[in-house]
């Protein structure tokens, strides 16, 4: 893969940079794929992913850790999906101070054949001003700052042994690789989006947060997930106001209570669907 400053220095135009990965979607699109989707009539496991851990500490700002936030929310949320939806299987990618590795998330989401891949993180800014939530989707980023939220949460690969080989060459410092990787959109992508849809829906109108929307980019923790998969942005910890929420027991509990809720409209509207679809 060509790094950034050789396509400076063979002078070509910055629209022909993603022109070879145009044409690995097209290739992509137009390749059946492996294994068709698994409609299964009910929601029966869910991976809760805690960004971030260990040594990996996320973002910081305040004294606040992105990845003790993330933790106390994945927890709060494991604990009231279980509350809402006794038979569901919640299973968490960690559930102490630990750091796993971005394949490993993924791996522990397929082994257990997950229904549902919820990833869990806190966004940053260099404008201390804005403020919101964001629930992300793997597809192709239409917007600089959703490359830059992708860019972010991607660069912890750096932190595992033989990433190169592992990401099949992804180079996170390489906007091209970030290009390359949004390419992906999975077989699951229109459940990916309504869940997605129902989470900002319930944050926004449920417990009044600012929500930034549903949006898409190249996350290498939902590529490899073979289910509808999302990553939410719980807030800006670079903003004061989400900051204080987010580290508070009240914001921690209303968060995790919102996501709650879009699971089990979504468990219902899915469970509807399928069974409607196997009459």
């Amino acid at each position: 893969m060509l790094s950034t400053n050789l396509y400076k220095q063979m002078n070509i135009p910055k629209w022909e940079k993603i022109v070879p990965f145009l044409l690995i979607f097209f290739f992509i699109a137009a390749t059946p794929l492996a294994s068709k989707k698994v409609y299964k009539k009910n929601i029966a496991t869910i991976i809760i992913d805690a960004g971030h851990g260990g040594h990996d500490p996320g973002c910081i700002h305040g004294n606040v850790r992105e990845k003790e936030v993330t933790l106390a929310i994945a927890l709060a949320l494991g604990s009231k999906i279980k509350e809402q939806m006794p038979t569901v299987k919640v299973i968490y990618t960690r559930s102490n101070d630990k750091f796993v590795e971005l394949w490993e998330r993924a791996e522990i989401a397929n082994k257990n054949n997950a229904d549902i891949f919820i990833s869990i993180h806190c966004n940053s800014a260099k404008n201390a001003t804005i403020q919101g939530t964001e629930t992300f989707t793997m597809g192709l980023h239409k917007a600089e700052d959703n490359l830059d939220v992708a860019k972010r949460e991607n660069n912890v690969v750096m932190l595992e042994d033989n990433y190169i080989e592992r990401y099949e060459g992804f180079d996170p410092n390489s906007p091209e690789s970030h290009i390359y990787f949004s390419l992906f959109q999975n077989s699951y992508m229109d459940q990916s989006i309504k869940l997605a849809a129902k989470t900002e829906a319930q944050i926004s109108t449920g417990i009044k947060r600012p929500s930034r929307g549903v949006k898409q980019a190249g996350f290498v923790v939902l590529w490899k997930t073979k289910m509808p998969s999302i990553l939410i942005e719980t807030g800006f910890i670079s903003n004061k106001k989400d900051r204080e929420y987010l580290s508070s027991q009240s914001g921690v509990d209303e968060m995790a209570s919102a996501i709650a809720n879009a699971v089990f409209d979504y468990k219902k509207s899915y469970e509807g669907f399928n069974t409607n679809k196997n009459n």
